[in-house]
Order: structure tokens, then sequence, then C-alpha cells
């Protein structure tokens, strides 16, 4: 059978997985009345609640006697090292651009990716249906993008499509508004080509992606490099250097149609499969007949900029909501996290109850967490921090390229801000719409927390994305957050009637009736220092004064976080708790004369 095998990449949100959809529907690979879910591709559950893709996942169409393999990648920069790893195992790429937002962070870091590699590119302008649709200039964007990234004459005679993907209609000519996809397939097939392999030279597989099934144990994913694979064949597991890890058995082959992985008695060079028999190999490895003794050279994966440190949960509430508490649980699940997210680096601390965990960015830990805690973990997690390195003895830290797309009115705040991070700018102008596109260069450490900022100052209406630039020189100290907090000094009940007077003092985290312990933040102070407040008085009963009369205590609703507010809010000195029910933040140390201590030992 004809057999293409093709990418798609794009930035957040322009439309990758709404794309695949109707891919699916128009190829014939549902039936009329099978009930099938939006975004389909998007089959966990934080990928649904979030409306993103996290994981890079193949599936495959039949158009008029070809297969096409395509595999739907991650949009967000954080999650950059899955669209990495799968760029080996496809011969081209679809490049969305939305017809509004134009060439974005991402779709540079991924393009050039796929330039280097030596892919042509189709570039799809995708959401033509938008009223503020800007089709000429993007296309020139993406044309200066290409020749910035260095890109070959025969990349930059690109082919062009416009399209609607939740319409499903693409076409050559940009005016039109109907149709189907079918332009899009064509071009795929014409444009992408087979795969060039040697069918008849001995069996090797690059492995790309791993997971696991509870019945077939360890299922490795990748394309066959060369030869052919029967079920039950000997193959063995080489690492980078050779060397033979373990030799087993094919026992299932498993190719993709549509949705579903589908067992197959054998395949051959060019496919994409899933193959189980193997308890030790993973990622990067190379699968190969016994013959076999040179590994294939797998795609170095950008380094790791960022850092967190998970740590036992400690706090006087641990172990009451959790499962999952002991650190020789949290290390099995950390390194098992890293072994098939080859972007993360687990490293264990000299007290082995905390490990410190390195990754892209916040939201790539943050996604880490939220999947942990669902699987019934607690967990402590300080502040981020950036990883530093020294070349020619001078300290060198990552730097970002910071794209904010902003109303003109609240220009002036977010440039104000940014310069207080040490943030550069680059390059502004003006995005139509009243809107202005202003890029910076800002050191990854002074982003740590902004976001939150950010959509306060631009009231909910900026978009801001980042990517990973370079390592240049250190910019110094960085202002922090300039509010302290307020802490409870006592473990027990939160009540309304101490809440009530403490609202004076800030913002509050936690409502009536709340359990609280010692060390606990329970709110943003309005000062710079932080204060200890009992948050737990109640109203004392006197012959003259009776306890009631409190009906006419108003609070106002506590600030609640999520995780990744959480993670981004807290300083140094603190700590997230995460439990699956609950989010918490504290000081790391709960003792108040133990917090002395510390911060005079810090000071000398």
């Amino acid at each position: 059978m004809n057999l293409r095998n093709v990418a798609i990449i794009a930035h957040v949100d322009h439309g990758k997985t709404t794309l695949v959809d109707q891919l699916f529907r128009q190829s014939g690979t549902f039936r009329d009345n099978q009930r099938v879910e939006e975004r389909a591709m998007d089959s966990n559950d934080l990928e649904k609640e979030r409306g993103i893709t996290i994981l890079a996942k193949p599936t495959s169409v039949e158009w008029k006697g070809t297969r096409i393999n395509i595999v739907d990648t991650p949009g967000h920069a954080d999650f950059g090292g899955e669209v990495e790893r799968i760029l080996s195992m496809v011969d081209g790429v679809i490049l969305l651009v939305d017809s509004s937002e134009g060439a974005m962070p991402q779709t540079k870091f991924v393009t050039g990716k796929a330039l280097k590699l030596g892919l042509r590119p189709i570039v799809v302008v995708n959401k033509i249906d938008r009223p503020d649709e800007r089709i000429q200039e993007v296309l020139d964007e993406v044309f200066d993008l290409f020749v910035s990234l260095e890109a070959t004459d025969e990349q930059l005679d690109f082919p062009v499509l416009y399209a609607s993907g939740r319409n499903g209609y693409a076409n050559e000519d940009p005016t039109l508004r109907e149709g189907t996809l079918e332009p899009l397939f064509q071009k795929i097939v014409d444009h992408v080509p087979p795969p060039a392999l040697d069918v008849d030279a001995p069996f090797t597989f690059l492995v790309t992606l791993l997971d696991r099934d509870n019945f077939l144990g360890r299922v490795l994913t990748g394309r066959v490099t060369s030869g052919k694979v029967k079920v039950n064949q000997a193959i063995h597991a080489l690492d980078a250097g050779g060397n033979v890890i373990e030799t087993g058995r094919a026992s299932k082959i498993m190719s993709f149609r549509g949705l579903d992985r589908v067992p197959v008695d054998e395949a051959q060079a060019g496919d994409i499969i899933s193959l189980a028999g193997l308890t030790v190999a993973t990622v990067a490895n190379t699968i190969a007949d016994t013959s076999v003794s040179e590994p294939i050279q797998a795609q170095p994966i950008d380094p790791p900029t960022l850092s967190m440190r998970f740590a036992v949960n400690d706090s006087p509430m641990a172990g009451r909501e959790g499962s999952k508490v002991t650190s020789r649980m949290i290390r099995d699940r950390l390194l098992r996290e890293a072994e098939s997210n080859v972007a993360i680096k687990v490293t264990e601390a000299a007290d082995k109850d905390s490990f410190e965990v390195a990754g892209r960015g916040e939201l790539q830990l943050g996604v880490l967490i939220e999947t942990m805690r669902r699987e019934g973990f607690e967990l402590g997690i300080s502040r981020p921090r950036v990883l530093l390195r020294e070349e020619d003895g001078q300290k060198m830290e990552p730097y970002e390229t910071v794209i904010i797309d902003v109303d003109d009115e609240h220009s002036g705040a977010v440039v104000e801000k940014m310069n207080l991070r040490k943030a550069e700018m680059t390059d502004m102008r003006p995005s139509g719409g009243g809107k202005t596109r202003i890029t910076f260069s800002a050191p990854s450490r002074g982003m740590i927390g902004y976001h939150g900022e950010f959509l306060s100052d631009t009231r909910g209406t900026g978009i801001m994305n980042r990517l990973f630039e370079k390592y240049g020189p250190h910019k110094g100290t960085i202002e922090g957050r300039k509010n302290g907090v307020l802490i409870s000094n006592g473990t027990g009940e939160a009540n309304a009637y101490s809440l009530n007077s403490l609202e004076e003092r800030g913002i509050l985290f936690v409502g009536h009736g709340e359990a609280l312990y010692e060390g606990m933040i329970i709110g943003e102070n309005a000062k710079p220092e932080d204060l200890e407040v009992n948050p737990m008085k109640a109203k004392q009963l006197t012959n003259i004064r009776s306890s009631g009369k409190d009906d006419a205590i108003r609070l106002t609703p506590p600030k609640k976080m999520t995780l990744e507010q959480a993670i981004a809010y807290i300083d140094d000195d603190e700590m997230v708790e995460v439990t699956p029910k609950t989010i918490r933040l504290r000081k790391r140390f709960l003792d108040p004369h133990e917090r002395k201590r510390q911060s005079r030992a810090k000071a000398a």
C-alpha cells in the first residue's frame, strides 16, 4: 500500500487537532452513525479540560488507496521535547498558521527543527473565515521566517493552501469559503515523499514514544527504519553506544487505524507502529534484529532550563487525602516520567526526601504535578528556579523571546513591568484592530510568576507567548513579589469573626471553617513584610455580650489559586502543599523561631 508519514505542527490554538478531526470525518475513518467527541486526538482528561494538546500522538487515515500516518503535536513551547522526537518519524510536515495571528514563537521553534532535518513543509493558512484575517501579510511573515531559518531554495518553494479546519475545507484560492479537504489530501500525496527505506535490510526501529498497557506492559512506538518485523521475531534493544540492553521477542505489533491501535502480523520499513515484548528498552533506544549491532542515532533534545524541588509532604495534614505519600513512591513515579518524557531530568537530593525535577517551563512541570495529584500523590513543591551555567568563568542564565499582543492602552504598563524584570524590547509594532505586538528578550528568571500580574494589567485581554532563546550573561538581582504574606500562628479552624477583622490587612486565601496549621499562608499582606496573625479567634461570650449577632458578618470570597498560580506566587522560603483535593500555601519552616534563625543565617 502507498504510504505517507506527516506531522502537523503549529503554535498553540492555531487549530491542529480540529483539522485532524475533519481529516478523520472526510476520509471515512468514522462510521456515519458513530458518536465522536470533538478534538478526538486530545484523549486524556487534562488535555480535554485545558483544551490544549500535551502529548504527541500518531493516527492514520486512508484516502484513495494511500495510507497517511499523521502525528498530532502539542503547540506549547513547554512541550517542545515531544515535537523534537517525533520529527524523525515523518517525511513531511504541514505547518498550520492562523490567518490573523501569523507566525508565532512556537511556529518558529518547530519549523527550525523541521527545516534542519531537510523536511519540505506544506503551509496551510487556517481560520481564513476570521473577520480580522490578513492572509497576504501572514504569508509574507512565513516566507521571512523560512529565510531567517536558512531554508533551502527547495524548502522556500512551499505549496500553500487556505483552509478553515472547523468548517472542513481547504483550497488553493484564498477567496473561496467552501469545499472539502480533498485538496489537502491531494497535496500530502503529491508533495510528501513516500518513505525511501530499504525493506530487504535487517529490521531496525527507533523508539520515539513510550507508554504502558495493563495487559501488554511496555508499548514502544516509532517508525520502522529498515526491513520487516513479524510477530514473535527475536529482537534486541541497543543504547546510543551500541550496547545490548536486553533481548526478547516482538510479542505484539500494532498499527494505527484512525483512533485505534490494531494488531498486525507484520510491519515493514516506513510504517509507524507500536511494539510490545520488551521490559527495559526506552525512548531513543534502537530495537533491531539480533544480527544488527549499529544503533540509529536519535535527535539531540534541547536541555531543560527550569527546575523545581518535589518533596515529601511534611505538613501537619499530610496523609489525610492522598494514598501515595512516601519518598519511594514519589521517586518511582518521577523516574518513570523521566523515562518516557525525555525533556524532564530527575536528580535525588542528598536528604533522600526530595527530588530536583528539571524541565522546559512552569506549564510542563505544572502538568506533571497535576497528573500526579490525580493519581493520589501528596507533594511539597518549591518555587521554580532557573538552571544557570558557567562559560569562560562568567555566570550565564537562560533568556526567552517574549511576544506580547495587547490593546494599545495597556502597552505602557506592560513595557514598564517588563523593564523592572530586566527585559529588553527588541520590536514594537501595531498588529491591527487597536492592538500592539511587542517583542522582548527577557531572562527566564524575571518571567516566573509574571503571567497573573500581566493578565491583571491588561484586564485579561493580553496574550503572551514565550520561547527559549539562548543562554546569556547573568542580569543580577531581579525584584520578586512586592507584598508579604499573612501566616497562621496556630492550628485549628478559620473563624469568620477573626477573618472579618483580617480582611483590612490584605487579600485572604482561606474561608470560614477551613482547617489551618501553624506556618500556613492564609493571605497576602498589603505591606511588604510577613505578618503572623490569629485567624481562629472566636468572639468571646460575657454576661453582657451574647455570642450571637454574628449574622451581620459578610466576608469577601477568598482568592482561590490554581496550581500554576500558586507555584508562580510563592517566594524562595515558601512551598505549595499539593494533595488530591487541596492546594495550600505554606512557609518552608513552619516554626516561627526556625524561620527567624534561617533568615538571620541567610542575611549573614
